[in-house]
């Protein structure tokens, strides 16, 4: 069993609090339009803090900890990808000025790592109560799994998004943005801006990637410490990501398959590890190290055979995958 010190939960934490108030007074001081160069730099800055950290740790507390970490660190940092998928979509749809998004993308962070906080606990104190969680965790996945590869061609309906449509309909907004303010005061009224919605947009979708991600990370691992850190320095680098790669990221056409063909994978792992540990010792189950092979494996292939895709027909276009079918696609809206 790992075991963490409060010394190395408070330095872990006030490291990822150190690095999100840098991209918040960066956010606030300096809005701008983040070019390639800028984005490159902060994204290899974020990878080589997330490695530097996975090769401590690998050292502190053993290979086999190490080895956890940097598979639940991969798993996130590939949903992570899909997250960016959704934060364009929404960037598009509500046109949000390129000096604000990098605001945008570091609130939707920080409610990201909120949430999932949250549901690390919850998730934590259910699997050690209750071993039939790794069953119920591992059903979820397949659910999720199945969804995203029938609706891979798709992208979510954000203009019919629950909290958007209940935020239109509950605060009053202004018509346009009012340069990075959320509220305002105009003819004695307080309005909300389009940038307001866009935080409600992006946080509500956090919150339903979380509910896969967090399952996903507890099938690589038990610990609730490299649950947590994994989620963080995943979510970390996704602000310098999204200016990086959003425009690489319609030619990842076959993503949104590998992504289902991964938390299918870990579904099962999470199933078989409950039927191992109540039902017959016999069962196998899945190592680590062979969970790390395959989800590298499977992103290695998608991302090659997606470039390749999109050398070859130059009009496909990838989408970010939906859990359901989107409103256009209903017979009953046609």
């Amino acid at each position: 069993m790992l075991e963490i010190s409060f010394l190395t939960w408070a330095v872990t934490i006030g490291l990822i609090v150190a690095l999100l108030a840098v991209d918040l007074v960066v956010a606030a001081l300096r809005p701008h339009r983040v070019g390639f160069a800028e984005a490159t730099a902060w994204s290899v800055f974020y990878i080589l803090v997330a490695v530097g950290f996975g090769v401590w740790f690998a050292l502190s507390h053993g290979g086999d900890f190490g080895t956890e970490y940097f598979a639940g660190y991969i798993v996130e940092k590939s949903l992570s990808v899909d997250n960016l998928f959704v934060f364009v979509i929404i960037m598009t749809t509500f046109a949000v000025p390129e000096e604000h998004q990098h605001k945008v993308l570091t609130f939707g962070i920080v409610l990201a790592l909120i949430m999932r906080a949250i549901f690390i606990v919850l998730g934590a104190a259910l699997l050690s109560l209750f071993s039939f969680m790794f069953l119920i965790f591992g059903l979820l996945l397949v659910f999720t799994a199945v969804q995203l590869f029938r609706h891979r061609d798709e992208d979510p309906d954000v203009e019919n998004n629950v909290m958007v449509k209940l935020a239109r309909r509950l605060f009053p907004s202004t018509d346009g943005y009012v340069g990075g303010k959320l509220v305002v005061r105009q003819g004695g009224r307080r309005l909300v801006t389009p940038l307001f919605v866009v935080l409600l947009a992006i946080g509500s979708v956090d919150l339903l990637f979380a509910l896969d991600s967090i399952p996903a990370v507890f099938g690589v691992t038990e610990q609730p410490f490299i649950v947590f850190t994994a989620n963080a320095f995943a979510l970390l680098g996704l602000r310098a990501l999204y200016f990086l790669v959003k425009g690489l990221l319609d030619r990842l056409v076959y993503l949104s398959t590998g992504l289902a063909l991964i938390l299918a994978f870990i579904g099962v792992k999470l199933m078989l590890h409950w039927a191992h540990v109540d039902i017959d010792p016999r069962v196998p189950e899945i190592p680590t190290p062979v969970s790390l092979g395959v989800i590298i494996g499977v992103l290695v292939v998608v991302t090659v055979a997606s470039l390749v895709k999109t050398s070859r027909d130059p009009s496909a276009k990838a989408h970010a995958g939906s859990l359901r079918a989107t409103r256009q696609d209903d017979p009953e809206q046609a």
